[in-house]
């Protein structure tokens, strides 16, 4: 990184910072409101410009943009701007027999000048997003995209930079070198998107400043099929939550476990599903591409090291191409790279268990993930799968819809991230809970000091009283 870029992203940095208690005092609930109906109307205005960066940079079909890209996030401007009245005004505490006589509230304070990480595989949501949550709590933001989807960078930086001040939002643009030049500066708030071994390195930045983070990462996230199951009803969902993106979703199936007696029929029906989708396997025009040359051949390893330790495909031809076949593989053991690794791709490993326990415990044996499925419709079954695992959201016979939903909160947990993105939670997420008591006529004075007989006997009354 040359030495001109990294002045500029200081001074951009010292800029932001320079307005931010101008900012606290002036963003009120008109302001926010109007930026984010600015925002809305300019993602309108650059619709067809973000399907075809879109396009440009891994072969997204238009109708996934518009669902997966788009629509979220005009989604999270309205339901935001529908409640952010509610959530600025914070909310008022019950007083205790210790604080009697006081009154006290929660108000939410924008925490300052954010920066927001953004990952490659929904540039466009997963950048502008969490913008949404940032102005609404009225932060300033510098947002860095994904270098690896170029097109949708550099069109994200055109529309901030036609919508905003750069003093209020601004787009640094480049490779990993920027981020960590962005990462050594103390921002007031970092909201990352990305793996875990990156997590990890923002955090480990941001604890350089005891800044506050948000860390949405990923994991292996598991799905159950039960002996009980709607087995059309999980193929379809299955096939649309881990063929969406080509597989390049946090939040996708990244395994399916199967019960024994439905594994055959199940397994059929799935194949039936595929093709229905994706006549045309990894060429099919609904199939988004692998994102480059380097993850299609991470994934070809990952099917390559299964085959030769025994495992074997059920449908598919795998292949470092990045115009990639959905693929179904079985046999896979616990040494097996795919079985430890995230796969982000469109390999769906299918294992099959006789007790639901055996699930329950591979599952547990691997870091918490960001999502959980299960298709069954035994509550007492499905009650036993959510109470003895741990993510970040479940999804009952569906499969990534909790992430649309707005009062919902998204995140991980431990290796799966940290905090919680989403309506009132993002707000959250860019705000300070500011705790205020006010005192009215408080008696707490009679216990001041010193400490004369009559007032260590009231002391002594009110310990006992509330302890």
């Amino acid at each position: 990184m040359s030495h001109n870029i990294q002045n500029d992203i200081q001074e951009l940095f010292d800029l932001q910072m320079s307005q931010r208690v101008l900012r606290r005092t002036q963003l009120g609930l008109t302001e926010r409101l109007q930026a984010l109906k600015q925002l809305a109307a300019s993602i309108r205005e650059h619709q067809e410009d973000i399907v075809r960066a879109l396009s440009q940079d891994f072969g997204k079909p238009e109708p996934e943009v518009l669902l997966t890209e788009i629509l979220p996030v005009l989604q999270e401007i309205k339901h935001t701007c529908r409640h952010l009245k509610k959530w600025m005004q914070g909310t008022r505490v019950s007083d205790t027999l210790a604080t009697l006589g006081t009154r006290g509230r929660i108000l939410p304070q924008a925490r300052g000048v954010c920066l927001i990480i953004s990952p490659w595989n929904y540039p466009f949501n997963l950048a502008v997003g969490p913008l949404v949550s940032c102005l609404a709590a009225g932060n300033s933001a510098i947002l860095k995209p994904s270098e690896h989807t170029p097109a949708t960078s550099a069109l994200i930086a055109q529309l901030v930079a036609q919508t905003f001040p750069k003093d209020w939002v601004a787009v640094v643009e480049g490779d990993a070198s920027v981020s960590q030049q962005l990462l050594s500066l103390p921002f007031d708030h970092i909201f990352f998107t990305g793996s875990p071994a990156v997590g990890k390195v923002v955090m480990d930045a941001a604890a350089k400043h005891l800044t506050s983070v948000t860390l949405e990462l990923g994991g292996k996230s598991p799905t159950i099929v039960g002996p009980g199951a709607n087995l059309e009803q999980a193929a379809d969902w299955i096939t649309f939550g881990k063929f969406t993106n080509a597989g390049q979703t946090c939040i996708a199936p990244d395994h399916v476990w199967v019960h024994a007696s439905v594994k055959d029929r199940f397994v059929d029906l799935l194949r039936q599903r595929i093709l229905k989708a994706y006549p045309h396997a990894g060429s099919s025009a609904d199939l988004a591409q692998i994102v480059n040359h380097n993850h299609a051949h991470r994934l070809h390893r990952l099917v390559s090291n299964a085959l030769q330790q025994g495992a074997r495909i059920i449908m598919g031809k795998p292949s470092p191409d990045r115009h990639m076949d959905p693929v179904l593989i079985e046999a896979i053991t616990p040494e097996m790279d795919i079985d430890r690794e995230e796969i982000f791709g469109p390999v769906l490993p299918i294992l099959v268990y006789s007790d639901v326990q055996e699930a329950i415990d591979r599952i547990n044996a691997h870091p918490k993930p960001l999502a959980l499925y299960i298709f069954e419709h035994n509550p007492p079954w499905v009650n036993r799968v959510v109470q003895s695992t741990s993510s970040g959201g479940v999804g009952i016979n569906l499969t990534m819809l909790h992430y649309s939903h707005p009062d919902l909160p998204f995140g991980g947990v431990n290796h799966s991230g940290m905090g919680s993105a989403h309506g009132w939670h993002g707000f959250k997420a860019f705000s300070h809970e500011r705790a205020i008591l006010e005192n009215r006529f408080s008696s707490v004075p009679w216990l001041f000091p010193p400490y004369t007989a009559s007032v260590r006997r009231l002391i002594g009354w009110v310990y006992r009283l509330l302890g």
